[in-house]
């Protein structure tokens, strides 16, 4: 008998409101929080109790889903407080909430009965076993470890109940770390990764020292510019979709809680129009590939990777030799508004009147405009290289530019 080949959810992460309403706009099928504890971005942003009462009527009226991180590896002190947290989570009617310890889960399906409790990546979820347990307690879905390959993930699909779903990285950053369990941050900074504090060691440039040399610091290097030892790529799937779907995973998830309006906008629309396309047929999707990849490129990104998923990564795949983001476009500003022709939006980054910039519609279109006038605190000027100022811009070509579009400047063009 043919397998039947789900429609993926795409879940895009958000650590703001004006990042939530980009992904809402730009293609996402339910995007996750965190809120204003226990979850593992404590750098985020993140939601207040009325934002993510606000944020999550706001998906609601679209059709799309929230999804509520509370997955620390708690302490004891963590409990009490984490039973009054969910049960104030639990009331404003979140789809879902994401844990990773025990001890969190049966609070979470005490406090919230009544909402969906995913397994974090956080738990290593390695094989179906695991998946299998958790659904005996009544979780919904299990996130796949970042270690895991299709060939398992096909094992576990085969070997777990149809009706519970596994959720897997699509796209963003690894973690050198086990599924993300590490303590470098805690042992090095006094910040724990694992409850929300994570100070990124394993991006850090390292040296060694032999022990009867004290304070001799040799670097450990590939070329001049050093190597950071424990740095990985970025995933980044979008050439491998039909081996997803094949693989019977329910949830392409996008990594980046801390990431801007720019960079959600230009994954969640790639993602978005290559699962339509390969749905609607495969050939689509195959033609339209090198258009993915270009736009994927267009927003900030170490170098790709495809990680674990086709076995364990040749050393040259995997770990990048430094810290430098590839960074090929700039966010400009978020629409806001118009006023006398003009668009309305805070601006991000630098631009002068005569660049040329690029604005993102959802459908996967790109407008391009020449900036004419720069109006601000109520006077023209040459140029906008203060981030935050509102502005009132005026583009050779205004049509068809919407409250909500994503507007972006290729980043060789800026002063």
């Amino acid at each position: 008998m043919e397998k039947t080949i789900r429609k993926p959810e795409l879940l895009i992460p958000a650590g703001s409101w004006d990042v939530f309403r980009t992904a809402v706009r730009y293609g996402a099928d339910a995007i996750y929080i965190g809120g204003e504890a226990f979850g593992l971005r404590a750098a985020a942003k993140n939601f207040e109790h009325d934002e993510m009462e606000m944020a999550i009527r706001y998906a609601h009226e679209h059709g799309v889903k929230v999804h509520v991180t509370a997955n620390i590896l708690a302490h004891d002190a963590d409990l009490m407080d984490a039973e009054i947290y969910l049960t104030e989570v639990g009331k404003l009617q979140p789809d879902a909430l994401i844990v990773a310890d025990p001890g969190m889960f049966e609070i979470a399906r005490k406090a919230a009965p009544h909402v969906d409790v995913h397994i974090s990546t956080q738990a290593n979820n390695t094989n179906y076993g695991t998946y299998n347990f958790w659904w005996k307690q009544g979780a919904k879905r299990v996130v796949a470890a970042r270690e895991l390959s299709l060939a398992e993930i096909r094992d576990i699909r085969e070997h777990i109940d149809p009706e519970m779903e596994i959720e897997t990285f699509i796209h963003g950053a690894m973690c050198i770390s086990y599924s993300g369990r590490c303590l470098l941050s805690n042992y090095m900074a006094g910040r724990d990764a694992n409850r929300g504090a994570c100070t990124h060691p394993c991006r850090w440039k390292y040296s060694i020292v032999e022990e009867e040399r004290p304070g001799e610091y040799m670097p450990v290097f590939e070329n001049e510019r050093g190597t950071y030892i424990f740095n990985s790529r970025d995933l980044c799937m979008i050439e491998h979709i039909p081996e997803m779907l094949a693989a019977g995973i329910d949830s392409f998830k996008v990594e980046g809680r801390m990431k801007t309006a720019l960079y959600v906008a230009t994954v969640a629309r790639t993602y978005r129009n290559a699962i339509d396309d390969l749905l609607e047929s495969e050939e689509k999707y195959r033609s339209n590939l090198e258009h993915y990849k270009e736009e994927i490129g267009k927003c900030t990104y170490r170098e790709f990777t495809t990680g674990f998923f086709f076995g364990r990564p040749a050393q040259d795949a995997q770990i990048y030799d430094n810290n430098t983001y590839v960074k090929n476009y700039t966010y400009i500003g978020t629409v806001e508004g118009t006023e006398g022709g003009r668009i309305c939006f805070s601006q991000k980054n630098k631009f002068s009147v005569g660049d040329e910039l690029e604005v993102m519609k959802p459908d996967g279109r790109n407008l391009f405009v020449k900036v004419m006038s720069i109006l601000g605190d109520g006077a023209e000027q040459e140029s906008a290289p203060h981030p935050q100022q509102e502005l009132a811009v005026t583009f050779d070509k205004g049509e068809g530019i919407e409250i909500g579009d994503i507007i972006r400047a290729k980043a060789a063009e800026q002063n």
